[in-house]
C-alpha cells in the first residue's frame, strides 16, 4: 500500500514588524537565507527607499546589505552564494530619469560595484549563471540580451538582429540554454529557445500564422531633426497600398511614461485601433520623444524642466517631416496618448492648431493639480526641481492649462474614475477649460478603473471610442451620442460641447 500522503503544515512567517515592505527575493544556491529589496511601505511614494536585506531562514535573523539613495532592488545571488548583484541607481537621487544599473557586493556587506557604467540604458537583470550575469536592455526602438562577467565589466550583447525585438528571458540552470519571446514588424511574439553563446533561435510557436488572412500596414523606424536639432525617432506604419504621391491622413500615436519605447511590432495594442486606420489608407506615427527610453541617459533628461515644451517639438516636427515628403494631408492630422502620452496629447490641444482632433487619455492637464494629487509625487520634483510653491513658473511653463485660450481642436477625454497616478481632477480641469472657450469636447469617465482599463470589454470601448471620434475627423462619419449609444447618430448635434 501506498504511504499516505502526509498533512500540509501551516506556513511560517518569516518577517516582522513594519520597518519595510517586501517586494522581490531570491534563494541562495544552498537553500539557507533568502535575499530581498524592501520599501518603506508599498506605497509608490516610497519608491526611492527600496533596500537589499538577506534573511537567514535558520533564525530569521534580517540584514541590510544595500543602502544607498534611490531604489536597489531585484537581488539574484552569484552561482557560489558568495555574491549578490541587482539593480541600482547608484545612489542617484534622481532615478527616474538616471540609469539603473547592475552592482554587486558580497553578502557579508561592503560597497556595491558597478558592473554597467558603460551601458547607457536601463540594465534589467535576468539572472546570474556560471558564465557571467545576464540582463536585459533597449537599444533605441530594438530590445536585447546583454552578459557581463563580474570580474571583466564588458558589455556584450548576444542576440540580433535590431528587428526581432527580443523579451522574457528564462536561461537554463547551467547558463547554456536559454527560452525567450521576440516579435519583429513582420511577426507577433513567439516562443523560441537557443544556445546562450551562439545565439541561433529555434521558433517553437506560430501566433503570427492567425494574421495571415489580414492586410495589414507595415512598421518601420524613421527619424527626423526636432526643432532644436535634436535627432528623433518614431515608428512609422504605412497601409498595405502605401503610394509616395498620395496625401493621406496621419494620426499620431503618444506613448506613456514617459521613459516608455515605441518598438516596430506587427499590430497595435490597448486603446488606439491604429491598424483599422492603416487599414483605411492612413499613416500611424508613434514618436520616441526626448526622454523616451533607449537612447541613453541624456536623451531621456531633455524633457527635465522641460516638460509638454521639448515634446511637442519632437510630435510637431515629426509630422512636419512627414508633410514635406508629400505623404500627409496637413488638414487631416489627429493626435492621441495615455498617461505621459495623454499629457502631451493635452499640451497639443491647447498649445497648437495643427490637429483636427485630439483625444487624450488619462492625461495631466495641470501639474500643481497633479503633485497634490497623485500618488507619486518625488517624480513631478525630479522632473520640475521643486514643488509648485517654490517654482511657479516651471509650473505653468509646463502645463496644457496655462495655454487654454489658444485651444480650438475638438478634444476626447478619457479617463478611469479611481486614477490616482493621474487623478481625474486633471480631466475635469481640462474639460470645463475647454466648455468655457466653446471648444467642441466629450469627456468619458470609465467607472472602477484606476490608471489603466484593464478588462477586455473596457478597453474594447477605450478603442470604439477613439475610432468614432478620429473617423468622424478625419474621415467625415457620424459622430456617435458617446452617452446614448443606441440613440441614431442624426438625433445629435455635433456641435454641443458635453460632459459624459
Amino acid at each position: 500500500m501506498a504511504e499516505a500522503l502526509k498533512e500540509p503544515q501551516p506556513g511560517k512567517q518569516r518577517t516582522q514588524g513594519k520597518d519595510y515592505s517586501m517586494g522581490r527575493f531570491s534563494w541562495s544556491p544552498d537553500g539557507s537565507k533568502i535575499a530581498f529589496d524592501a520599501t518603506q511601505n508599498p506605497d509608490l511614494i516610497q519608491l526611492g527607499t527600496a533596500d537589499i536585506y538577506i534573511l537567514s531562514l535558520a533564525d530569521d535573523a534580517v540584514k541590510k546589505i544595500v543602502s544607498l539613495p534611490g531604489p536597489d532592488a531585484n537581488p539574484h545571488w552569484s552561482p557560489d552564494g558568495k555574491q549578490l548583484v541587482f539593480e541600482s541607481a547608484m545612489g542617484n537621487p534622481n532615478f527616474f530619469h538616471g540609469n539603473r544599473r547592475l552592482a554587486v557586493i558580497p553578502v557579508d556587506g561592503g560597497t556595491p560595484r558597478s558592473l554597467t557604467e558603460d551601458f547607457d540604458e536601463n540594465a534589467s537583470l535576468i539572472d546570474w549563471k556560471p558564465g557571467g550575469i545576464y540582463f536585459w536592455g533597449l537599444q533605441k526602438a530594438s530590445a536585447h540580451l546583454f552578459h557581463v562577467h563580474p570580474d571583466q565589466p564588458k558589455v556584450t550583447r548576444l542576440t540580433s538582429p535590431d528587428n526581432l525585438l527580443t523579451f522574457d528571458f528564462s536561461l537554463t540552470h547551467d547558463g547554456q540554454q536559454m527560452a525567450f519571446t521576440a516579435g519583429s514588424p513582420s511577426s507577433l511574439n513567439e516562443v523560441f529557445v537557443s544556445e546562450v553563446n551562439r545565439f541561433a533561435p529555434r521558433k517553437l510557436t506560430d501566433m503570427t500564422e492567425q494574421t495571415r488572412s489580414l492586410i495589414l500596414g507595415k512598421s518601420e523606424v524613421i527619424s527626423w531633426k526636432s526643432h532644436d536639432g535634436t535627432a528623433i525617432e518614431g515608428v512609422l506604419t504605412k497601409p498595405a497600398n502605401f503610394d509616395p504621391t498620395k496625401k493621406r491622413p496621419l494620426l499620431c500615436i503618444i506613448h506613456g511614461g514617459p521613459a516608455g519605447t515605441d518598438l516596430p511590432t506587427l499590430l497595435a495594442r490597448r486603446y488606439y485601433p491604429a491598424d483599422i486606420w492603416a487599414g483605411r489608407g492612413a499613416l500611424i506615427l508613434r514618436v520616441n520623444y526626448r526622454g523616451s527610453a533607449g537612447y541613453g541617459e541624456k536623451f531621456r533628461q531633455l524633457n527635465v524642466n522641460n516638460l509638454g515644451v521639448g515634446d511637442a517639438w519632437d510630435v510637431l516636427s515629426g509630422i512636419d517631416h512627414l508633410i514635406k515628403l508629400g505623404w500627409v494631408d496637413p488638414a487631416k492630422v489627429g493626435c492621441m496618448g495615455w498617461s505621459q502620452g495623454g499629457y502631451i496629447s493635452a499640451f497639443l490641444t491647447t498649445s497648437s492648431d495643427r490637429f483636427a482632433a485630439i483625444s487624450v487619455g488619462a492625461g495631466i492637464s495641470n501639474w500643481a493639480t497633479y503633485y497634490y494629487n497623485t500618488d507619486i509625487t518625488p517624480f513631478t520634483i525630479q522632473y520640475l526641481g521643486k514643488d509648485p510653491i517654490a517654482d511657479p513658473a516651471i509650473y505653468q511653463k509646463t502645463s496644457p492649462m496655462s495655454y487654454i485660450q489658444k485651444a480650438k481642436t475638438p478634444t476626447l477625454i478619457q479617463h478611469g474614475e479611481n486614477d490616482k497616478r493621474v487623478p481625474i481632477p486633471n480631466a475635469y480641469e481640462l474639460r470645463q477649460g475647454l466648455e468655457d472657450r466653446g471648444v467642441k469636447v466629450e469627456m468619458i469617465v470609465y467607472k472602477g478603473y484606476g490608471h489603466g482599463i484593464t478588462k477586455p470589454r473596457s478597453q474594447r470601448a477605450v478603442m470604439q471610442h477613439n475610432l468614432a471620434w478620429f473617423n468622424h475627423y478625419l474621415w467625415g462619419d457620424p459622430l456617435p451620442d458617446f452617452a446614448n449609444p443606441e440613440v441614431p447618430k442624426a438625433a445629435k448635434s455635433a456641435d454641443t460641447p458635453s460632459e459624459r
